[in-house]
């Protein structure tokens, strides 16, 4: 007898302005998946909103071209589980019932798939899925309130300040003094709810200041800024567990522009890595030590990339970010750390699913009635 292959169903797109990063990791994604292994269902998600599966759902969204692909919803009721297609006929809307997911793999970047909307919505189904639950992704996908949380548990970050867009809009002239209080230029202006580079500023002065603040601003409603650190090297690690959690060699980014943008990442791939970094072992090891403790403290399971700021001089550290749903391209950093610790790409996916199914018994053991 064959063993019964696992039913996964793969969401990509998003509304989000990383919808095209997200096409990009779903496609190296869905390449690692061993068809001996695995069924695989393929649900794209447009700009709009709009769930949409068909025949290789993934070229279609690279291309933009929808039509030959059907609406489905993912039903919230756990009596009802499953993906359903939405039929229109003859003036009448049915559900079609089209595949049953042993488990979803959500390969979303930024806004509703990586801030916890969507995990609120696979909790709420009771499905097994990748990655960080509600709490850890929305904290981590945070940065005005990560940042908190590492402050409020020792663990370095640069110095930071979170403004509101209509802060932005209503007080452009208070909120530049309130910024400058923080110290000399550079600053660097980011949304708070975003990721790969997206809408961050590097600003040198105060009307490249003013400039960045509006750009982030078209990204969410928190902006957070953040306190230049001069002569820093870009250090990451990829971490890799639920409640022991390990960790890769770190890597080294060079940027070829003058910070890690979204157009060195993506576009261009010209940014160096070295893997592994040159750091010093202690440096890399009390690195490691802070992004367990990072990944610890928000709850966070599946899998992260924490990035981080080391001075050339001193090798001080400071702790940027923790990346939920980190990158999955074939140039991105979180898979190549791994390869390089001698887990390989197909690996690392067969591991994350693994890791989902573990953490959906684990939530399976927990009480939602009380009992006499």
């Amino acid at each position: 007898m064959t063993e019964k292959k696992l039913r996964v169903a793969v969401l990509f797109g998003g509304r989000s302005g990383e919808h095209d990063v997200s096409l990009m990791s779903a496609r190296s994604v869905l390449a690692a998946l061993d068809p001996e292994k695995y069924e695989v269902t393929q649900v794209g998600i447009t700009l709009d909103g709009e769930w949409l599966n068909g025949e290789n759902t993934i070229a279609a969204f690279e291309k933009k071209n929808f039509r030959k692909l059907n609406h489905v919803i993912l039903s919230p009721d756990p009596s009802e589980q499953g993906l359903y297609a939405v039929r229109n006929k003859q003036h009448t809307t049915t559900l079609e019932l089209i595949a049953t997911p042993d488990i979803f793999f959500p390969v979303l970047h930024g806004p509703f798939g990586e801030d916890g909307a969507l995990q609120g919505l696979l909790e709420m189904a009771d499905v097994a899925y990748v990655g960080a639950g509600v709490a850890g992704s929305s904290v981590g996908m945070d940065k005005g309130i990560f940042k908190d949380v590492m402050r409020a548990n020792n663990i370095p970050i640069v110095d930071s300040l979170l403004v509101l867009r209509g802060d932005i809009e209503n007080d452009m002239e208070g909120v530049l003094e309130q910024i400058e209080k923080m110290g000399a230029y550079p600053f660097f202006a980011k949304p708070a709810n975003l990721g790969s580079s997206v809408g961050i500023s590097k600003c040198n002065s105060r009307s490249d200041l003013s400039e960045g603040l509006m750009e982030a601003a078209r990204y969410d409603r928190r902006i957070v800024i953040e306190k230049g650190v001069g002569n820093v090297r870009e250090v990451e690690v990829s971490v890799l567990g639920n409640e022991d959690p390990q960790t890769s060699v770190c890597g080294e980014v060079l940027p070829s522009r003058e910070f890690y943008s979204y157009e060195s990442k993506y576009v261009d791939g010209t940014s160096g890595l070295i893997i592994p970094s040159q750091l010093p072992n202690e440096v890399t090891e009390k690195i490691r030590e802070y992004a367990v403790r990072a990944y610890k403290a928000i709850d966070c399971a599946g899998m992260a990339r924490a990035d981080f700021f080391v001075e050339s001089d001193t090798h001080k550290i400071y702790l940027n970010e923790l990346n939920t749903l980190p990158g999955f391209t074939s140039i991105s950093m979180y898979p190549k750390l791994w390869q390089a610790s001698g887990l390989s790409y197909p690996q690392l996916v067969d591991r994350l699913i693994e890791l989902a199914l573990q953490r959906k018994a684990q939530r399976d053991r927990t009480e939602h009635r009380r009992t006499a």
